[in-house]
């Protein structure tokens, strides 16, 4: 097994709760880290048998920029099940930051961290 990570991909889109939000929209930034078996791809040096992360990259893209999501952990969720029906992944963990939140205090983001395994996919809708 091996890991590929997309750190930090960003983007703007228009999930929340708050009017605001839901308007005028926001940052959102996403970190994948995506388990699989690279035995073959090692041997091989063929992009075919590994994920090709920038296609990974565009599916984020589309499904943070072309849907709207009241929660990310619900934004999470749909990205987590694109990944899996698109990409040989075994498991994914999946992080979701929305920058300047709107909540009446001082702090950098918040945060989502959701890891699910291909056998666990009955749970993310």
């Amino acid at each position: 097994m091996g890991i590929v990570r997309l750190n930090n991909m960003v983007f703007y889109g228009y999930h929340g709760v708050a009017e605001p939000e839901k308007i005028l929209g926001g940052k959102i930034e996403v970190d994948a880290e995506l388990e699989f078996d690279m035995t073959k791809v090692i041997a091989t040096d063929h992009l075919a048998d590994t994920i090709d992360y920038e296609k990974v990259y565009h599916l984020v893209q589309e499904v943070v920029t072309q849907s709207k999501f009241f929660l990310i952990e619900a934004l999470a969720g749909k990205i987590i099940g694109e990944i899996f029906n698109q990409h040989p992944v075994e498991s994914i963990r999946l992080r979701i930051r929305k920058p300047n939140a709107p909540i009446k205090g001082v702090l950098d983001n918040v945060e989502v961290e959701i890891i699910r395994r291909r056998d666990q996919m009955g749970e993310v809708a």
